[in-house]
């Protein structure tokens, strides 16, 4: 690099003297926590930040990409090694950080330091443990000296291990708050505007599985205690399976949060593909960079293991359940330990639902106070802190102007729930008069068959179909589907107007009775086998805001309303359709009769088969 460090870079850039920060990266993972703290330093005009990447960490994939993003000059690591610089800023150990000149400051890249993790020059021994990752000699000292001008803890627990662990290095360390527990604590008020954003409405229930890395984590699969013991399964297979086949589709929201690590040492196609069944049953992957903090904070409850993620869960109060755990890989001492002997764990035997709502009901809010008292001894306070600490490092003083502040988590996109396996739709007439229907839905994914509807008690115990969307993989059940539904925008030129597609998907599904186009958050445009063109609409929240609920489930309603022998007309102006213990008040609206278009026009058979009797599919009961 010449510019804007180099032999001759005095000659190039347009600020001159100012202070050298290199933020030095080792992986995804730890970028994210630098990427935490970089608006410390801005509207600094003095200050001239870097980037590097040691090479040392076997999960290098998506580091170039994630360097691109933070727009820093990226220097070569041997030019790093030759360049001064008044501050270094790094999130983890490993690499040749002793090559560097400069004062290091180290960060931790999790909530605290919990894990045990051997050196990558140790020598690995089977009867001795492996020390604790960022506490231990062999990751602190070089020479018999700290590698850290400033080791940054957040509470004074792990300054107790430190002078416990390593002596030598306990002068360096500094107590100086959690700048990730800070933008998560800041962003709590935001909770019920994150929950929209991942699709999650009133009476609905957002469940995240969060997993670490490594065999033993709760993605990984293998048993704790080493070897794999005979007769142990791979939990993450049924917990997938059972997401879809025991939590309805429409009072639950189920998301994966899951460690860079995974993602980037597997890659981001491979990890897909593993989770592709659960995803198309509706599970949200949440990207590893951005938004997994807001779904904690929108979480109802997380299955997770000894992860940071799971640990800031409970540390703002959200129930957890322990699918994986291994204590032999955790400082005892730590706080991440404690959590695992505390927390309930997820038992394969017996119901996922039930575990998820027991773990729900019986939590108190103050269940993991202790817990969230030791992430950080200083809440609310690590940017200040911080901020203090960079500028005495480099020896000015700090911008006087501007204060020290963390970015707030951005509001995610908006992303409501997708179900593109098959689902199969079980109802029960509430009343006639006026019309009301409780919907319960269920994917069903691959071969697994379909609900039975005896094993939930709270399921509507009447009539059942399948509803299947137009995109889903299983193409063969759209040929027997009772309700086949298309989500597009309205004015979809491959696809609308809503109508014609109506009518001519009626005729291409001849098992089919109804077909809805979904073309907003809360609405639907539906035709029925007799040639009925109807808008169903959601009523508002009584804050104003739309309706949530996935309007293929006012379509399936109206299914089944027809199906039992009712009329349209005994469904106008509105029906209510409850899913749990959600209510929602759906207007019937008739459309005016558009003349068929196309092919169809003069296909007066086709004309005549659309206003008859469904042919009934044989899954329909």
């Amino acid at each position: 690099m010449r510019v804007p460090v180099g032999e001759d870079a005095d000659r190039w850039i347009t600020r001159t003297g100012c202070r050298r920060i290199l933020l030095v990266d080792h992986n995804v993972t730890s970028a994210t926590r630098l990427l935490d703290v970089l608006p410390l330093f801005h509207s600094d005009v003095r200050v001239q930040m870097f980037a590097t990447c040691t090479g040392s960490s076997p999960f290098l994939a998506g580091v170039p990409e994630l360097l691109a993003r933070a727009g820093l000059p990226v220097l070569p690591w041997e030019q790093a090694k030759d360049t001064e610089f008044d501050l270094v800023v790094s999130a983890s150990y490993g690499g040749e950080l002793g090559s560097l000149r400069g004062k290091l400051t180290v960060l931790s890249h999790g909530t605290g330091y919990n894990k045990r993790l051997a050196a990558p020059d140790s020598p690995v021994s089977r009867t001795t443990e492996p020390p604790v990752f960022g506490l231990a000699p062999d990751w602190l000292l070089e020479d018999g000296r700290p590698l850290a001008t400033a080791t940054v803890l957040s509470h004074p627990e792990q300054l107790d291990r430190l002078r416990s662990a390593c002596p030598e290095a306990a002068p360096t360390a500094v107590l100086a708050g959690d700048p990730c527990y800070d933008r998560i604590l800041a962003a709590l008020p935001q909770r019920d505007r994150f929950r929209r954003a991942l699709g999650v409405g009133p009476g609905q229930r957002l469940i995240v599985v969060s997993s670490t890395w490594a065999s033993r984590s709760l993605f990984g699969g293998r048993p704790a205690g080493g070897a794999d013991e005979p007769g142990a399964a791979d939990l993450l297979p049924w917990l997938l399976s059972r997401l879809a086949t025991e939590l309805p589709a429409d009072e639950y929201r189920t998301a994966a949060v899951l460690h860079p690590n995974i993602w980037y040492g597997h890659g981001p196609g491979q990890v897909q593909a593993w989770l592709d069944s659960a995803r198309r049953a509706g599970l949200e992957a949440i990207p590893p960079l951005d938004g997994w903090r807001q779904a904690l904070i929108a979480a109802d409850c997380v299955l997770g293991d000894h992860s940071s993620v799971t640990y800031y869960a409970a540390s703002i109060g959200v129930p957890v359940v322990l699918g994986a755990f291994p204590q032999e890989d955790l400082d005892p001492r730590s706080p991440v330990a404690a959590l695992g002997r505390t927390a309930p764990r997820l038992l394969r035997r017996g119901s996922l639902r039930a575990q998820i709502d027991r773990a729900i009901c019986a939590h108190h809010p103050d269940r993991y106070k202790a817990f969230a008292e030791q992430t950080s001894s200083s809440p609310g306070e690590s940017a200040v802190l911080l901020r203090r600490l960079f500028y005495d490092l480099m020896g000015i003083p700090e911008p006087e102007a501007h204060p020290a502040l963390l970015d707030p988590l951005p509001l995610p996109p908006y992303t409501p729930t997708r179900v593109t396996a098959p689902i199969r739709v079980l109802v029960r007439q509430l009343s006639a008069d006026p019309p009301e229907l409780a919907i319960t839905r269920y994917a069903v994914v691959g071969d697994a068959p379909d609900p039975d509807p005896a094993r939930d008690p709270a399921a509507p115990v009447g009539t059942a179909h399948t509803a299947a969307d137009e995109e889903t993989r299983e193409t063969g059940r759209l040929s027997v589907a009772d309700v086949v539904v298309r989500r597009a925008a309205e004015d979809d030129a491959r696809l609308g107007p809503p109508a014609a597609w109506a009518s001519e998907a009626l005729d291409r599904y001849p098992y089919c009775g109804l077909v809805a186009y979904v073309d907003g958050p809360d609405r639907c445009v539906v035709r029925t086998r007799e040639g009925d063109l109807v808008r169903l609409s959601a009523a508002t929240d009584a804050d104003g805001r739309p309706d949530l609920c996935d309007p293929a489930v006012y379509a399936s309603a109206l299914h089944a309303w027809l199906t039992d022998g009712h009329t349209l007309d005994a469904a106008l102006p509105a029906i209510t359709v409850r899913t749990g213990t959600a209510a929602h008040h759906v207007t019937v609206e008739p459309l005016p009769q558009a003349p068929p278009a196309g092919p169809h026009a003069s296909d007066s058979a086709s004309s005549t088969r659309s206003r008859s009797a469904p042919v009934r599919s044989p899954f329909s009961s």
